[in-house]
């Protein structure tokens, strides 16, 4: 079995053990990951979504195998053993030709497909739950279903072929999409164990085929709404006596878990519930981002404290000039006045800010942050300002009072609670 299998079995075995999923390009969080894999001695999951990565770019402009290269170097570079690294694909199917006809889209979709399998990409979540050009609004359960077993044959050819390990799949049709950034509904309902079972039958049906038949038992998990969520301002916190029946259900279901989406800013007690409740694949995305940003702008305060301004990189402000110059990431996202709209650019919690770090006005005067923080170290007072959590471990000499340090020490906190919550020597519950 694959790592990712031996979790999942350790699991359904009555472990209080789960799979973090770390679903980002950003380097400095990955960096971050690395750390707290090492320290929680975990296997590393990270996972690249359709929106990021594809065969034509995708918004990072890497492909599936120059993004494995990038995660590997980042590895190397941070003394992360390869062998404990496991890549995932997330939303894997038409998401980004929705616009075109479906036949079209498909066409696009193996060919994803089979760029991710033959680069390696382990973990495949399997999504054709989105309408294409030509499609009804709303697509039956049977054309979801078809479609995914039309992927999962493209894959299953492709690691072949590659003579790669078979891939282990994600399956289900109730999926937030990629980012977790829609409005967020206060009547938010948790999937019910019939509907979940009637996309359990569906797929397996689709599944049926003799040259199938191995595929299907590597089927590990299934995505369902646990009730947790969050936009740009709000969060549905995690309700284990509405999941209940949800979780219960699972029970009866050998070899399975779900995996839980938009997972961010869930309170570590509820991530460590999550797990117990066999929502065992926890994913976070942007919250990991969002701690990054926290990061640079309290460094951005920092500097303004020490330099003259003709010096400062002006990383708040080059950052809101091109997201105003290029609006495409976030004016369909963030509704309101221009205040409103000023303030949701750069503190929403769905964070579409994430999305411009790698322009280069925004990449540079990262740069130029940096480097004058490099050259002009913060002191303690700023630092108790700022970050006060980096301050007390800069005073007990665990932390260096360099900037990149602080950054992924800020990220490592946030990421550290997925860690417990999943691993074996975790720590108990929180309060």
């Amino acid at each position: 079995m694959s790592p990712v299998q031996t979790i999942i079995a350790a699991h359904r075995q009555g472990q209080s053990v789960g799979l973090y999923s770390v679903c980002c390009s950003n380097e400095q969080v990955l960096r971050a990951a690395m750390q707290v894999a090492l320290q929680y001695d975990t296997p590393l999951l990270i996972e690249a979504t359709s929106n990021q990565v594809d065969q034509f770019g995708g918004y990072t402009g890497m492909t599936p195998p120059q993004y494995r290269e990038y995660v590997e170097q980042l590895a190397r570079q941070q003394e992360f053993p390869i062998e404990r690294l496991i890549l995932g694909g997330d939303h894997l199917g038409p998401n980004a030709w929705q616009h075109l006809p479906a036949e079209e889209a498909m066409a696009n979709a193996r060919d994803l497909i089979a760029a991710y399998v033959s680069a390696g990409f382990h973990k495949i979540h399997l999504d054709c739950s989105m309408s294409c050009a030509d499609d009804p609004a709303r697509l039956p359960d049977e054309t979801v279903a078809t479609r995914s077993a039309e992927l999962a044959r493209i894959a299953e050819r492709t690691a072949t072929a590659a003579g790669l390990p078979p891939p282990v799949y994600v399956i289900g049709t109730e999926v937030p999409i990629p980012g977790g950034e829609a409005s967020l509904d206060p009547g938010l309902e948790v999937t019910s164990p019939k509907a979940v079972a009637q996309t359990l039958d569906v797929h397996r049906r689709a599944f049926a085929a003799p040259d199938l038949a191995a595929a299907w038992r590597r089927v590990i998990a299934m995505v369902v709404q646990p009730g947790v969520d969050f936009d740009h301002s709000t969060i549905h916190h995690y309700d284990p006596q509405a999941a209940a029946a949800l979780s219960t259900w699972i029970e009866t279901q050998p070899g399975l878990v779900f995996e839980a989406h938009s997972t961010d800013y869930q309170t570590e007690a509820s991530l460590h519930r999550l797990v117990h409740d066999h929502f065992a694949i926890l994913k976070v995305g942007p919250a990991a981002t969002y701690a990054f940003r926290e990061a640079l702008f309290a460094l951005a305060a920092i500097e303004s404290e020490l330099l003259p301004i003709e010096q400062c990189s002006d990383l708040v402000y080059v950052l809101e000039r091109v997201m105003l110059e290029q609006p495409r990431h976030w004016q369909k996202h963030y509704p309101g006045t221009p205040t409103e709209q000023r303030v949701l650019r750069r503190y929403a919690l769905s964070d579409r800010c994430r999305y411009y770090w790698g322009e280069p006005p925004v990449a540079q005067a990262v740069t130029r942050l940096i480097d004058n923080l490099t050259r002009h170290a913060p002191p303690l007072i700023l630092l108790s300002q700022y970050l006060p959590e980096q301050h007390q471990q800069v005073l007990l000499g665990r932390l260096a009072p360099h900037p990149e340090a602080l950054i992924q020490h800020k990220v490592a906190g946030l990421l550290a609670q997925y860690a417990r919550a999943c691993a074996r020597n975790g720590a108990e519950v929180p309060a």
